[in-house]
């Protein structure tokens, strides 16, 4: 009867291991996370954005959102990527400006269809550093509201 229980708790211990069973392992180490809440993922986000500084982005962002583009974006970050290759597709380079884009990449919104702008490289680069410092604390799937005073 021992040697069947001795068996049995080391067929336990071996299929606990190839199950990953042991959650006391050193190597694994718990991600520090800081909960949201549904109702601050639910909340839209308001930021004004300083178009004392970056006027030619603020001019395009509200030329944009006056032919119909969304005032609002919702953070995809990892979407940001695929998403700037497709709205930038067919959109020459022209030398001495950035290509800037409404929606912008690392919004859920932006991709193909995304209104186009050629501005200075030191305005767009500024307001996409700002943006992305305002917005760094908030997850993906907040909804941003852009404000211009």
């Amino acid at each position: 009867m021992r040697k069947m229980l001795v068996t049995i708790a080391l067929a336990v211990i071996i299929i606990g291991s190839i199950l990953n069973w042991n959650d006391t392992d050193p190597e694994v180490i718990p991600e520090e996370t800081t909960p949201v809440t549904q109702h601050e993922q639910d909340a839209t986000v308001q930021i004004t954005f300083p178009a004392d500084r970056y006027p030619e982005t603020a001019q395009h962002i509200q030329n944009a959102i006056e032919s119909g583009h969304p005032a609002t974006c919702t953070i995809d970050r990892d979407g940001a990527e695929n998403n700037r290759k497709l709205s930038l597709r067919g959109v020459e380079t022209k030398k001495g400006y950035d290509r800037d884009e409404w929606p912008m990449a690392m919004c859920a919104e932006g991709g193909e269809g995304a209104d186009i702008e050629y501005i200075s490289p030191s305005d767009n680069r500024g307001a996409g550093s700002w943006v992305g410092n305002k917005l760094e604390e908030y997850p993906d799937g907040t909804l941003v509201e852009f404000i211009f005073e």
